[in-house]
């Protein structure tokens, strides 16, 4: 018997945004599993800044055509300004309600699967359960309601002071509606979990699962056919190309200053190694270019050595992100000083099938799969490590990167691998869905 879920994803393709990835990955294996999708998102024309960058259209070719999305639109923006992000879900969600209440209504949906990082939707979970009488699941890929950047030292809140502290007055009120009837929560990092269940005493240790993104390797198969190309370098120059595709930001600044560091050191010793390298930093700011900030290139230039760094903060397309990585020698990998938080282009970066260089705080879970996988090194930090310090265990990772070929592929451990592919973690995710009925 297949049963129907009401998947609501607001940023769903072809907006390129990080956080529909989970759903767009798993729709091609929904029905092999028993489930039959309905997808609710935006039309990606109400996003701002999608208007002024646009989006990705082979992001909506690679989602399976038997799949029925329905795109709504959006209140007006300027009421709503000075709430930054998280008014779009706001200004959607009268919308994104009615045409989930027709879906709902129309084809007899049995769950309601919510994924998003405009957290304001997930209000609509408890308020279709009382009308309806449907459980809905909640998918976190960063916390809702969170204090880390009230905490000391922390860096300045991606949209300023302002916009953050609006948005965390609106999770204060809509975090515990949205968890009170909850059937199930999946999150991204065992850190969520933890944060939650301390929250709120009525959600126990059964109601959550962790479940990483999964690897798309279907998308690397669609880099021939669909004629992808990048225009950050060019791979035949003769020149060595480490690059490192994904956001900036200032709490990724230790991990950067590990890496730089370790060059720096490594470069007055040997100067020779680095005469033809390059590092590429491509999307490091989600800001259209007239407000980008470079986050990485300063750091570089701090540690003497902003000569070998390119920062392009414009965001790229989702198919040429992976083309960077296929043409590139070696990747670069960075993760914030926020012990909780996991990098989902790992997975990418693997199936890349290039050496990865990683600097992560020493409980991310990357550090992990990276080794058990061997597709690459790490080096790791605690929250109270100094850059300078950490930059020496990281020589002894980079000088490895340099003896490298530069056509030298990884002995990953694709056994290893498999319980990461995107096909497993659809199987994990429709093992749940099935659960909450059951329950």
């Amino acid at each position: 018997m297949v049963r129907r879920v009401l998947i609501v994803s607001p940023n769903f393709p072809p907006v390129n945004t990080p956080d529909h990835q989970r759903i767009r990955m798993s729709l091609p294996y929904f029905r092999e599993f028993g489930w039959k999708p309905y997808v609710l998102a935006m039309r990606p024309d109400v996003r701002p800044d999608q208007r002024k960058s646009g989006s990705d259209p082979l992001l909506e070719e690679s989602v399976p055509k038997q799949v029925k999305v329905v795109r709504t639109r959006a209140m007006q923006a300027w009421p709503f300004s000075l709430m930054g992000e998280g008014s779009l879900s706001i200004r959607a969600l009268p919308h994104l309600s009615k045409a989930g209440n027709q879906i709902i209504a129309n084809a007899k949906i049995d769950l309601i699967y919510i994924s998003t990082t405009l957290f304001p939707t997930m209000a609509l979970g408890p308020r279709w359960k009382t009308r309806f009488g449907i459980p809905y699941i909640l998918d976190f890929q960063d916390p809702w309601f969170s204090s880390y950047y009230e905490s000391p030292g922390a860096p300045t809140p991606p949209g300023g002071a302002w916009k953050h502290m609006m948005s965390q007055i609106v999770a204060r009120i809509l975090e515990p509606y949205a968890m009170r009837e909850v059937e199930h929560i999946i999150s991204v990092s065992p850190a969520y979990p933890q944060m939650l269940r301390k929250r709120y005493a009525w959600l126990g240790e059964d109601k959550f699962t962790v479940l990483p993104f999964g690897a798309a390797e279907k998308d690397f198969e669609c880099l021939e056919t669909l004629n992808v190309t990048q225009s950050v370098f060019d791979p035949g120059d003769g020149k060595a190309h480490w690059s490192y595709v994904g956001r900036g930001g200032s709490d990724m600044a230790k991990a950067l200053r590990v890496l730089f560091w370790a060059i720096r050191y490594e470069r007055d010793r040997n100067p020779e190694r680095f005469t033809n390298l390059k590092l590429h930093f491509v999307g490091t700011d989600y800001a259209p270019s007239d407000r980008a900030v470079k986050t990485v290139e300063p750091i570089a230039h701090e540690c003497g050595v902003g000569d070998l760094v390119e920062e392009l903060t414009g965001r790229v397309s989702y198919f040429e992100a992976l083309k960077i990585l296929t043409d590139s020698n070696a990747l670069l990998l960075f993760g914030s000083d926020d012990p909780g938080y996991t990098a989902s282009k790992l997975y990418p970066c693997i199936l890349a099938r290039k050496p990865i260089l990683a600097v992560f705080h020493e409980q991310s879970t990357v550090v992990d799969v990276l080794r058990r996988c061997n597709a690459g090194r790490a080096v790791t930090f605690a929250s109270d490590t100094n850059p300078k310090e950490a930059a020496s265990a990281a020589r002894v990772k980079l000088d490895w990167l340099l003896s490298l070929p530069r056509d030298y592929e990884p002995e990953t451990d694709w056994q290893e691998f498999q319980p990461h592919t995107a096909r497993e973690m659809t199987r994990r995710q429709c093992e749940i869905l099935d659960r909450c009925l059951i329950d």
